[in-house]
């Protein structure tokens, strides 16, 4: 029993580790993607809206897909050591087992494909004239719009059903495993979606604070992942819900 515990210790530092050094690598990437961000901006906020042409969406759909990485790999980080763990332990019982990356994987493709809605969101925005040279809502009234809907979203069913299933890792694991790599990357998928599905709107809030905006993404990455593990979850979603609205509807009001 200790040797299996030693094991299992030993597997959620290298998992930790592992999540760790992404995240570290994924942040590293945004930083300095915000550093080069003043040169490209200008160029992309010229006033010819031809000056952003298709040629430029890979680059900025890699540019969502780390981000993306960096603000949710915090929050995902218990549910993942948790089917680490119980991987481990399936292996150790000479149970078929599947590796943490499968899992992972359809999570990937989650925060990916919210990736590529975002990208062709913003490159449209941008040849309407609605960003500003910063990547920041020109607009007063899409502003205004985006923080009204993503106060009001706090306050919806599906924001509390997709947030009670990303802060019961265990619970999920018991309920909703299926076995083998096709199953290990659904419950993957699946998990992807309901973190996905409860702060697609707070990630939204990027089109008025700034794409690029680093003190902005390390605010939502926090709220985010506060959301997930304080006990009194729903005086913190309610909370910033009111603020979001009532800054929406002042916003609208200067419109």
């Amino acid at each position: 029993m200790d040797s299996l515990a030693a094991v299992l210790k030993r597997d959620r530092l290298i998992v930790g580790a592992g999540l760790v050094l992404v995240s570290a690598f994924a942040w590293w990437y945004t930083v300095d993607a915000a550093r080069q961000m003043g040169g490209l901006a200008m160029q992309m906020g010229q006033p010819d809206a031809n000056a952003w042409s298709v040629a430029s969406l890979p680059p900025l759909f890699v540019m969502w897909v780390v981000m993306m990485v960096a603000m949710m790999i915090p929050s995902a980080a218990p549910m993942i050591l948790t089917f680490a763990a119980v991987a481990r332990n399936r292996r150790q019982h000479q149970r078929p087992y599947v590796p943490v990356a499968v899992f992972v994987s359809g999570y990937f493709v989650v925060w990916g494909g919210f990736s590529a809605v975002a990208t062709v969101t913003q490159w449209i925005l941008h040849r309407a004239a609605l960003l500003s040279s910063m990547m920041v809502a020109s607009s007063a009234l899409l502003g205004g719009v985006i923080l009204l809907l993503a106060g009001v979203f706090q306050f919806t069913a599906l924001k509390r059903n997709c947030l009670t299933r990303c802060r019961a890792p265990l619970e999920f694991i018991t309920t909703r495993w299926r076995e083998g790599w096709g199953g290990a990357f659904t419950m993957g998928l699946e998990h992807g979606l309901f973190c996905t599905g409860c702060c697609w709107a707070l990630m939204a809030l990027l089109f008025v604070l700034g794409v690029m905006n680093l003190l902005w993404i390390a605010i939502l990455t926090i709220l985010v992942g506060l959301e997930k593990i304080m006990p009194r979850r729903a005086y913190l979603s309610r909370g910033a819900g009111v603020l979001l609205a009532l800054w929406g509807l002042w916003v609208l009001g200067r419109a």
